[in-house]
């Protein structure tokens, strides 16, 4: 049973969050997710230099999205619902190139998630 959203905050990921590392090393816990989309929006990937971030993710090359002209656009991910500490870990996992944006996903639901900054 979900807990009240006073204590928990939505998070939409589209990309490394999803990964099984990356959640345990910054969250000490798997998340829960649910399939959606980011309507407007288009990915493309970015390089990463950042060496605890390579750690964790074990990737180089990390997707990143940016506002979309084309209005079929959209990025497909999971949200998930985490704590205020979760939201802060995850701010502190992505590099200066993201920045972290409310919008209005598919589902009519709106959740944080990281944009190019």
């Amino acid at each position: 049973m979900p807990l009240p959203d006073d204590r928990h905050e939505l998070l939409f990921s589209y990309g490394t969050l999803q990964l099984e590392r990356v959640q345990l090393e910054s969250f000490g816990r798997l998340l829960e997710g649910q399939d959606d989309a980011m309507p407007g929006y288009s990915r493309t990937m970015v390089e990463i230099t950042d060496p605890e971030v390579l750690r964790k993710s074990g990737e180089r090359f990390h997707p990143i999205v940016a506002p979309s002209d084309n209005p079929a656009d959209e990025v497909a991910g999971k949200v998930f619902r985490v704590t205020a500490a979760e939201l802060a870990a995850a701010d502190a996992y992505e590099v200066s190139d993201y920045q972290r944006v409310a919008v209005r996903l598919k589902s009519g639901k709106v959740a944080w998630v990281y944009i190019q900054a």
